[in-house]
């Protein structure tokens, strides 16, 4: 099976790593709360954000330029495409993880749907344009990780 196409699964340790979230809304707030529950240390950049989550630096501005800096990973969730590139041009040039949420061809990873139980994780991707599908097996594998304990 060539898996060319695909991206790599690769599990990282985000205890304490710096994620920049650029956008205030429901994307950009579930994903702050997934890497939040892996221990990173999250910062979101927006001029407005729906419900600022516990434990996350929220600088409430729209984004500059150099507002990457020492991060680890980046995520572009804003719903202005201007803003997205310029993050993803950022974040690429610099080196940084980045997951551009509108455009899957300016990212560099894929934030996967998240299954945890019994001590496992598993993380579920698509080529970035079978939304339903990764959720509907996302959701099978969370109740076979569920009936495992």
């Amino acid at each position: 099976m060539d898996l060319s196409a695909y991206r790599f699964p690769l599990f990282i340790d985000l205890k304490g790593k710096k994620a920049v979230i650029v956008g205030g809304g429901k994307i950009a707030l579930r994903r702050a709360g997934v890497l939040l529950s892996f221990g990173a240390d999250v910062t979101i950049i927006a001029p407005v954000c729906e419900a600022v989550p516990e434990g996350v630096t929220f600088l409430q501005r729209s984004y500059e330029q150099g507002d990457l800096a020492g991060a680890f990973l980046a995520v572009a969730a804003t719903n202005c495409r201007e803003v997205n590139f310029q993050v993803g041009q950022e974040a690429n040039a610099a080196g940084i993880l980045v997951s551009v949420a509108d455009r899957k061809e300016e990212s560099n990873f894929f934030f996967p749907a998240i299954c945890a139980g019994s001590g496992l994780v598993a993380g579920v991707v698509s080529q970035g344009e079978e939304h339903k599908k990764t959720a509907a097996a996302a959701r099978k594998i969370r109740t076979v990780l569920e009936e495992l304990e």
